[in-house]
């Protein structure tokens, strides 16, 4: 089992940047693809941004590609979301999240690949 916790949200102005980070407990960690997603206020939850165990593989919602980067450190067992040049529609709740997500990578998209998901952290950009 892996549990996972979200940490970085903050509140920031539009052009500015955040690191989140995603903690995950358990010996198995690189073994999952680890997937960001998002849900702002009255609006449902969507894919951010996925990495595939191996780091080697990534994909992003159009929305994010050019100023969002995901990363991971298995040594450390954390997972990154860089995001830079943050809009006012970043603002959102960020959810890391761990599955076994299947080839290709594109799949990860998808919430029901995923097995264990955090808590969140509240992102806000203001104009």
């Amino acid at each position: 089992q892996v549990q996972v916790v979200e940490s970085g949200g903050g509140l920031v102005q539009a052009g500015d940047s955040l690191r989140l980070s995603c903690a995950a407990s358990g010996r198995t960690f690189s073994s999952y693809a680890m997937g960001w997603f998002r849900q702002a206020p009255g609006k449902e939850r969507e894919f951010v941004a996925v990495i595939s165990w191996t780091g080697g593989s990534t994909y992003y919602v159009d929305s994010v590609k050019g100023r969002f980067t995901i990363s991971r450190d298995n040594a450390k067992n954390t997972v990154y979301l860089q995001m830079n040049s943050l809009k006012p529609e970043d603002t959102a709740v960020y959810y890391c999240a761990a599955g076994r997500v299947g080839f290709p990578i594109v799949r990860g998209r998808n919430a029901n690949e995923y097995d264990y998901w955090g808590q969140g952290t509240q992102v806000t950009v203001s104009s």
